[in-house]
């Protein structure tokens, strides 16, 4: 049944559903990646749709920036109406020097500053890890296609503009890859709802060499990300047979 949030029918909602926090990217996945996309729900302006991957359904829903936002949408969608399956489709900024504008990374684990995992662990620390089984089949993808990923550790910041001048020093000297703001709350969640979670996001600004996306690659960019993450837990298209 609808929800505060969420006015879908009952059923709705395929199995799996792809998590951008910007509506617009939702709206644009919907209507040129995947198949026969219908609208399912709309309020506040956050859209969802579902339609299929070759021949296989699955859903976009846009969940807004931040952990409080996002887990709003999680919740629901696997209270409500049963999806199994979260993937965050998004985009981060590298801390790493290793990384480029577009490149890949895979959150195998999210750091974060927010409260949210202790509020659900009792005040203990947490550890916001992905789903394997998604983890596993984006990389062996990934790896059999000859697509460069990076996997490790995001942050999940809740604070877009940080005031600490010294934060990029200190995840860049623990290993993390890149900055982001939901991973961490939607893994809290899909360990709660014992659900499989992953955040793949590319790099759309470099906090090193400040380098970034204009804001229409920012919407559209992420296009090729997407069609290799729905390749590998939808399922590709059979040999000879186009994407």
């Amino acid at each position: 049944m609808p929800t505060p949030h969420i006015s879908a029918a009952p059923g709705a909602f395929a199995d799996t559903v792809l998590l951008p926090g910007d509506p617009l990217r939702a709206e644009h996945i919907a209507r040129t990646l995947l198949d026969d996309a219908v609208e399912v729900t709309r309020v506040r302006a956050m859209a969802g749709f579902t339609g299929s991957w070759n021949g296989r359904p699955v859903s976009v829903m846009g969940t807004g920036m931040g952990i409080p936002s996002s887990s709003i949408y999680a919740t629901e969608l696997v209270r409500e109406y049963g999806v199994r399956r979260l993937l965050r489709i998004g985009t981060c900024g590298a801390v790493s020097e290793s990384l480029r504008l577009g490149d890949i990374v895979l959150g195998q684990g999210a750091c974060t500053d927010s409260g949210v995992n202790r509020s659900r662990f009792r005040g203990m620390d947490f550890a916001a890890i992905a789903g394997f089984d998604l983890l596993a089949a984006v990389a062996a993808t990934a790896r059999e296609r000859r697509v460069p990923v990076a996997i490790g550790n995001l942050f999940s910041a809740d604070l877009f503009y940080h005031p600490e001048p010294t934060l990029v020093d200190a995840l860049d000297a623990m290993g993390v890859l890149g900055i982001e703001m939901e991973a961490a709350g939607l893994y809290g969640i899909a360990a709660e709802h014992r659900v499989q979670a992953l955040a793949v996001c590319a790099v759309s600004d470099h906090l090193r060499s400040h380098a970034s996306w204009s804001p229409q690659q920012r919407q559209c960019g992420v296009d090729d990300m997407v069609r290799l993450v729905l390749d590998a837990v939808i399922g590709a298209p059979p040999p000879g047979v186009d994407a």
